[in-house]
């Protein structure tokens, strides 16, 4: 069993300069009620709020704020149920089911101050949540004439921004956890949309995942499913007001699924690599899922992770997974049998047993929660009072990827966390693309030719990338500030 062991000045001195602005947990319920044992599309949908699905409960959220004293939730929602099949994905929503979300957010957000991370919890698919993550067409799969497009998807974020543009405690998480596609599409997409919420008028933190689950410790490896590395890929994403962190998710067992019972793989071996990549095109990360096993043997892995993204900048936040008005005696930590209750306040375990808020938050997570936390103005990289604009990057030279890609032996569900960019993702007015000096995991969207790739964008307002498209594809109009090679 490991223990982490630090003298106690040296913890004192690393809490003293951290850098995590937010640290709460991930509400699970918007996205229930919707699971077909025979995959049957439909199911659940639009469904019913308080009996299917529900965001939060507004007594656990007061606990977490009054009491344990958060900042930050991360708010799980279906995109088919705030764009309805029928009408597709884009700007037409269910008015009812929008309000009943934005009463939830405006809840965290203006009843109680903290903040409050929009999360469409759909995997980058659309159309069929009936078995999630693997049902649902994929966004902007052009060989799917069932699929959403990327324009689609930077319409339906442009929308949803412009309703939040003054709620300045709103932080905008893309997509939860993306998988098996390319990763040139997931960077596509994620562009269109960061594109259309500044379009909209929204400066808030934005959050952008990565392929493999936006698994940490597979953010660097290529294999089938997840090529190219999200490493090699997601540097390239360019924001006008430099406020994008990168979204990571990251478990703390033998699969980094989540779903174990033991914890065996510590996050401050298998994130090293992200924070490489971080450090050098000095970007930022965000956690917003992590979570472990009820018990003792677990305590060391969780402690583990949280004081590893304390003492490393490139880290501004985490949210636990999960809390969520609807698991009763389910655990959302692992198997379905197990039933020790969740990270939901006054969580039971079956036989009454305490629940994992009890023997996981309480006893685990909370006296490890980082002082400081940011407890106003907008929702930003660099924490309180910190400035939301366009702010110059550096020029200096980066490289594709500070590590050597590999093969994963582990096609399981890569759900390590990302980290969200320190500087942020650059901003469009004031840096260029930029060449690699060592090739071998340099993206074709910043070839010394120019050429962008399939997937890749070739225009739009702000855009001062490849405009060539490569042989075979088409710049093709999505939205003022969106063009892509189809």
């Amino acid at each position: 069993m490991f223990y982490r062991s630090l003298p106690a000045l040296a913890l004192l001195a690393a809490r003293a300069a951290a850098t995590i602005y937010y640290a709460g947990v991930a509400e699970s319920g918007g996205e229930f009620g919707v699971y077909s044992s025979t995959a049957t599309p439909g199911t659940g949908l639009p469904g019913r709020f308080g009996v299917d699905y529900e965001f939060i409960n507004e007594s656990a959220i007061d606990i977490y704020v009054d009491q344990n004293k958060v900042n930050l939730f991360r708010v799980a929602f279906l995109l088919e149920r705030m764009c309805p099949v029928a009408t597709g994905l884009g700007s037409t929503f269910n008015e009812t089911h929008y309000d009943e979300f934005a009463a939830a957010i405006n809840y965290i957000t203006v009843t109680k101050g903290a903040y409050a991370i929009l999360d469409p919890h759909n995997y980058m698919r659309y159309n069929d949540p009936s078995q999630q993550p693997a049902t649902g067409s994929i966004i902007g799969d052009t060989t799917d004439p069932k699929a959403a497009t990327t324009a689609q998807f930077a319409t339906f974020w442009g929308t949803l921004a412009g309703r939040f543009a003054t709620n300045e405690k709103v932080i905008f998480g893309l997509m939860n956890e993306p998988h098996d596609m390319d990763t040139n599409l997931i960077l596509a997409n994620d562009q269109a949309a960061i594109n259309a919420i500044r379009a909209a008028g929204a400066n808030q933190l934005i959050l952008a995942p990565g392929n493999g689950y936006t698994g940490g410790h597979s953010w660097t490896q290529d294999y089938t499913g997840n090529s190219p590395a999200s490493s090699a890929v997601m540097y390239q994403l360019r924001d006008p007001v430099n406020n994008t962190a990168i979204d990571i998710h990251e478990y703390l067992d033998s699969d980094f699924s989540g779903s174990q019972i033991t914890c065996s793989s510590l996050a401050s071996s298998y994130l090293a690599p992200l924070t490489s990549w971080l450090q050098q095109y000095g970007l930022k990360a965000m956690i917003t899922e992590f979570g472990a096993a009820n018990g003792t043997q677990c305590a060391p892995y969780v402690a583990d992770i949280i004081n590893y993204m304390a003492e490393n900048p490139e880290y501004i936040g985490w949210t636990a997974w999960a809390a969520g008005p609807f698991w009763g005696t389910s655990s959302a930590c692992c198997a379905s049998s197990m039933q020790w209750g969740s990270l939901e306040p006054n969580s039971l375990a079956t036989g009454g047993a305490p629940g994992m808020y009890e023997t996981v938050w309480l006893a685990e997570i909370e006296p490890l929660l980082p002082s400081g936390l940011q407890s106003s103005g907008i929702s930003n990289l660099r924490g309180p009072g910190g400035v939301v604009g366009s702010i110059s990057s550096s020029s200096s030279s980066s490289k594709g990827s500070s590590t050597s890609t590999k093969s994963s032996s582990s096609a399981s569900r890569s759900s390590s966390t990302l980290k969200t960019t320190t500087s942020s993702v650059r901003s469009t007015a004031t840096t260029t693309s930029k060449t690699s000096t060592t090739s071998s995991s340099k993206p074709a969207t910043s070839t010394a030719s120019g050429i962008s790739p399939h997937w890749g964008q070739c225009a739009g307002t702000g855009y001062t990338g490849p405009t060539v498209c490569a042989a075979g594809t088409t710049c093709t109009y999505s939205n003022p500030w969106y063009s892509q090679c189809l």
